[in-house]
């Protein structure tokens, strides 16, 4: 695909397989193919590695994170559980909603904490929200450990952001979706994969292994589940659409 912008006659021009199209530079439709770009060249930037939430990295896009925010607000999960920890960001950023709204907490699983941000998760505001289990998330033993840490009867919401390929993120779906409550979600994160396998630092691979597909797959096989952007909570604009690095990614249950 040719994109050209033309800030003189304020045009959006678009060639796609030879199907040509002028669009007004100021129009929903022209935004959102400037941002699916924006953010496509952003990942490979590494853009993402450039925030922090109350001093600790958060390796995600700040879209994501206020989508996110907005879904968490409505749903009010007593716990919630993520697995991938990194630098302990986005736990403490879980964290710190949970002790606005004063209800819930979090637990991380990740196969390696490193002790330097062991350290400092453990040593942060937000730690007694927090429950951090060292392992691989899809191991038995760390599955039950994680349920049972989870009481009859509270509501659950679920972040998968660990190893992303789909045969890994099918397995994390099939260990924990049975936590997930009604109304609430199993997030599939990171499926833009599958539009980043041409930029420098993608993989051919990533064309079909991405999170995405494992959270199609998972719904077919779950009609309990649906996979469904949750919508905006304000909106005054004409957009509808994320710009995000999680499409495909917020799995219901209805």
């Amino acid at each position: 695909m040719k994109i050209i912008i033309d800030t003189d006659l304020k045009q959006l021009s678009v060639d796609d397989n030879d199907v040509q199209r002028t669009l007004d530079l100021y129009s929903d439709e022209a935004f959102e193919l400037i941002s699916d770009q924006w953010a496509k060249v952003g990942w490979n930037q590494k853009y993402v590695y450039s925030f922090s939430w109350m001093g600790r990295p958060i390796i995600q896009l700040p879209e994501d994170m206020v989508r996110t925010q907005e879904v968490i607000y409505r749903v009010k999960p007593d716990v919630i559980i993520e697995t991938g920890i990194a630098h302990g960001g986005s736990l403490i950023y879980y964290a710190s909603l949970c002790k606005a709204m004063e209800k819930g907490r979090v637990i991380g699983i990740d196969l390696e904490i490193r002790p330097h941000n062991r350290k400092a998760v453990e040593e942060h505001e937000m730690f007694d929200l927090i429950t951090m289990i060292e392992g691989s998330s899809t191991d038995p033993d760390i599955v039950a450990q994680v349920k049972s840490l989870v009481q009859p009867g509270e509501t659950v919401l679920i972040i998968l952001d660990s190893n992303h390929t789909k045969q890994h993120v099918a397995d994390e779906l099939e260990a924990y979706h049975e936590l997930v409550t009604s109304g609430s979600y199993i997030v599939a994160t990171d499926g833009s994969m599958k539009d980043l396998y041409d930029v420098p630092r993608g993989e051919a691979d990533w064309v079909w292994n991405h999170p995405t597909a494992a959270a199609e797959e998972f719904v077919t096989a779950h009609p309990e589940f649906v996979v469904e952007q949750p919508e905006w909570p304000f909106n005054e604009s004409g957009l509808s659409k994320n710009i995000t690095h999680w499409p495909g990614a917020w799995i219901r249950r209805k």
